[in-house]
Formats: structure tokens, C-alpha cells, sequence
């Protein structure tokens, strides 16, 4: 499953970032991230995980560690080349795959899949559907699991959005409140110097996304606040960043 096309804006993003990401203060609870995973996912050691938008690799590792087999699938090589470099730091076995999660498919089903800050879920390329592309994903997320199996995704609270950004915003082109799309630019080191690309961002409002992932063939078991750093069980906050999604594939 390798990645066909020209790069896209994201991929050309996390590429330039990948050496950087493990700095950003949203990384730092990773511990305590892979102890709620195991909790909810309650899986024995042994049981096949997908990890989609599987960056470098903080929870593809972590979770290996604790005896899981893990895949992880992102677009960007150069993510995949740090999330190389941690299993081999850990001592871990991991499948690494290039590949776009539009795109994914596995000859063996999985007993769990989590696609977790952001990764490919709601990272809309310039060119990009925003209802087709996330519903392909979780098409495909539905098509890699063994039925039964659960889902743990988190996805960017449109709530947020409508409360942070403004008229303003909507007038400058930043912001559609139709599509809960964001656009933003930042600044990448690239081999020729200093960089900028503009990237698109989508919120959810969260019956939304649950219908949405209905539509794909997995029942929404939980909804509940997750900002980074404070993954819990508790009701979504209007201004929290990012919520959680707790779903498992119909029988």
C-alpha cells in the first residue's frame, strides 16, 4: 500500500515536523494515554490493533509494549521513520506502513483500531471532500475489524470552533461554519529554508459524527471530552478541543 499522487499539504506538513512533534506539549501524557486505552479497549495481550494517522508512533509503541501486535498506518514517511526508530529504542516488533487512510486495506481483520489526535481524521487535504473524505476512513476502519471489535477515535470539537472564531473569520475565508472547516498556515524548515503551508482542519459537531459513523457500520458506544493531556470519561465541555468517540463494528 504505497502512497500514489503527488505529496499532499499534509504529508509535505508532518514530513517537515516529524523530528519536532515529540516536543509539542499535547505528546506529553503518553503514559497515562496507553493505561486508558487498555482499560477501555480491554483487549488481551496478543490482540491485533490498528492504529490509523499512527504519527511516531507514541501510542503504537506504548501499546506494544504492553503485548499487543500492533499496525500503524500514516502518510507521512518521515513520521514513520520516527515511530521506526522508538520500537527499535523500546525493542518493540510493529507493523510500519506508508499509506493513506482513504486508501488502507488488510487481508486479516483487527480486534481494535484507534485513530487518536487527529491522525488522518479530519486533516482535509486542499483538494479534498470534507463529508468523503472522513467517511472513506471510516469505511475503511470498519472494513479492517473483526465484527464486534471496538473503535476509539478523536475528533476536533466544532463546538470550539463556533465559540472561538468569528464573522470575521467566516468573511476572511478562515473559517466555514457550513463545514466546520478551518484554515490556518505554518510556517516548515524545508531543504531550501523557511516554508509555509495553508492546511485545512475540520470539526465535528458530535451527532455528526456519530451518525456519520453509523453510516460506516459502527455503533457509537461513548462520547466523551478529550482534550490532550485530559483523556477521561466525563461529559464533552462546549470548549474543549477535542472530543472522544467510543464505537464498535455491528454484528
Amino acid at each position: 500500500m504505497s502512497k500514489s499522487g503527488p505529496a499532499r499539504v499534509w504529508e509535505v506538513f508532518f514530513d517537515a515536523h516529524a523530528t519536532k512533534y515529540n516536543n509539542e506539549v499535547f505528546t506529553k501524557n503518553t503514559a497515562a494515554e496507553i493505561d486508558f486505552l487498555v482499560e477501555e479497549l480491554s483487549l488481551p495481550p496478543g490482540s491485533a490493533i490498528l492504529d490509523v494517522g499512527c504519527g511516531t508512533g507514541r501510542h503504537t509503541v506504548g501499546l506494544a509494549e504492553r503485548g499487543y501486535r500492533m499496525t500503524g498506518i500514516d502518510l507521512s514517511s518521515g513520521m514513520l521513520a520516527q515511530a521506526e526508530m522508538a520500537a527499535r529504542e523500546a525493542s518493540v516488533q510493529v507493523t510500519l506502513i506508508h499509506c493513506d487512510a482513504t486508501k488502507m486495506a488488510f487481508s486479516a481483520p483487527f480486534d481494535a483500531a484507534i485513530c487518536l489526535c487527529e491522525g488522518a481524521f479530519g486533516l482535509i487535504g486542499q483538494d479534498d471532500d470534507p463529508l468523503v473524505h472522513d467517511l472513506e476512513i471510516l469505511k475503511r476502519i470498519y472494513a479492517a475489524l473483526k465484527p464486534g471489535a471496538k473503535f476509539i477515535l478523536n475528533a476536533l470539537n466544532g463546538a470550539e470552533k463556533l465559540r472561538r472564531l468569528t464573522n470575521d473569520d467566516v468573511a476572511s475565508g478562515r473559517f466555514d461554519p457550513f463545514t466546520l472547516i478551518e484554515w490556518f498556515t505554518m510556517e516548515i524548515d524545508t531543504p531550501e529554508g523557511k516554508g509555509s503551508v495553508k492546511l485545512r482542519e475540520r470539526g465535528y459537531i458530535a451527532s455528526e459524527l456519530m451518525l456519520m459513523l453509523r453510516v460506516a457500520g459502527l455503533e457509537p458506544l461513548h462520547v466523551w471530552g478529550s482534550t490532550a493531556r485530559n483523556w477521561r470519561k466525563g461529559p464533552l465541555e462546549l470548549d474543549e478541543m477535542e472530543m472522544m468517540i467510543v464505537a464498535a463494528k455491528k454484528t
